[in-house]
């Protein structure tokens, strides 16, 4: 995606003299607090584990350096996906996507649905409020875009609200990208922060995910003396170079076999180009059947999970009730619009902390764990 090709900003501004259009995107999406409250929110492992494990914010950086260096070796635009990959978890609630469940789950009785994804649209055109010219960020159409499309199609008919942003073509490839660099990056980190809390049972890990067992004998064999615990951080890096360049070298075949020559037949395309290969996609679906059902099902994680989720529902029921609660200015939006919708926006813009703690002061639960 040629920058110079952008389709341009809702609210047209002058160019920077030494940022180009995407660069200055990445840089809105760091600068904005909903980016800075990832670091607060769950990605699988609470506080309650450890404070050395992946929160929402550094699997959020981690996604950005997998796809820079996608991007990159592609030759697509590093600026565009860079900023998709900053912005893609923006608009995720608390507790990850068990909170994202339970939003939905009370939204759909309202008959609407919480999506994390046009989420983090409202936050961008919406919510985030820094400048004087315009409301929200006012971020490219490519990126606004790329929020919307990168991981799944939408249904024009379904979602009318969403027209302008072409829901009947393929989104630039920088954003067909970022779901799978996504997924690399918390398959393989998620593997290794299980590792550390001590819930990997070894000899089952290396039974059920070949791609890692290949891995870690290879490492043994060079390494016979060395620990347990460096052997699988080889081998665990080994994963991930193998699924990112068989992404890079998948992709690039798919992308000479199609045809296509710019960005206007890439939206054109039968089907999304960017891929793993058969035998690289059956590898990571492997692991992450062994983390569904070996980790994230863990008695310890599942009843954490629980806990919070329920307190969330039950933080939704209350200012559902008394939304006069709520601070000011969504109390009295909630006059002027659904309360439930105030209520879910209210909500998912928490922490996991200041919504336990709300709980804590409003309805009596348990007061929070400390942060470090």
């Amino acid at each position: 995606m040629d920058v110079r090709q952008t389709r341009g900003r809702r609210y047209p501004e002058p160019p920077h003299p030494y940022r180009n259009d995407y660069a200055r995107d990445r840089d809105r999406v760091i600068h904005s607090r909903a980016f800075r409250r990832l670091e607060a929110k769950t990605q699988v492992f609470t506080v309650r584990f450890s404070d050395h494990f992946r929160n929402r914010l550094t699997h959020t950086l981690e996604v950005s350096q997998i796809a820079r260096t996608v991007a990159g070796a592609l030759r697509l635009n590093t600026d565009l996906a860079e900023a998709l990959a900053l912005v893609h978890d923006i608009g995720h609630p608390p507790f990850g996507h068990a909170g994202e469940k339970k939003l939905d789950e009370r939204m759909r009785a309202h008959g609407e649905r919480f999506d994390h994804n046009l989420h983090a649209l409202r936050i961008v055109e919406q919510f985030e409020q820094r400048y004087l010219d315009f409301p929200g960020l006012n971020l490219t159409f490519e990126v606004r875009e790329g929020i919307v499309k990168h991981s799944r199609d939408y249904d024009a008919a379904e979602y009318p609200a969403l027209a302008e942003y072409l829901l009947d073509q393929r989104p630039p490839l920088e954003a067909q990208l970022i779901d799978l660099v996504d997924e690399i990056a918390y398959n393989t980190a998620d593997l290794d922060d299980a590792f550390e809390a001590r819930l990997i049972d070894f000899d089952r890990l290396r039974a059920e995910v070949p791609v890692f067992t290949a891995a870690y004998d290879d490492v043994a064999c060079r390494h016979p003396s060395g620990s347990r615990k460096l052997k699988f951080n080889e081998a665990l890096k080994r994963v991930l170079d193998r699924l990112a360049t068989d992404l890079i070298e998948n992709t690039r075949r798919e992308i000479e076999s199609s045809g296509v020559e710019n960005v206007d037949d890439v939206r054109r395309a039968a089907k999304r180009l960017v891929g793993f290969s058969g035998e690289v996609a059956e590898e990571d679906a492997a692991l992450k059947r062994y983390l569904s059902a070996r980790v994230y099902s863990q008695p310890a994680i599942v009843e954490d999970r629980q806990r919070s989720v329920g307190q969330l529902d039950a933080l939704f029921s209350f200012y559902l009730e008394h939304p006069e609660r709520m601070p000011k200015f969504y109390a009295d939006l909630a006059r002027t619009e659904p309360p439930h919708r105030v209520v879910c926006d209210y909500i998912a813009g928490m922490t996991d902390h200041f919504l336990l703690r709300q709980c804590h002061e409003l309805l009596g639960g348990p007061e929070p764990p400390e942060t470090s």
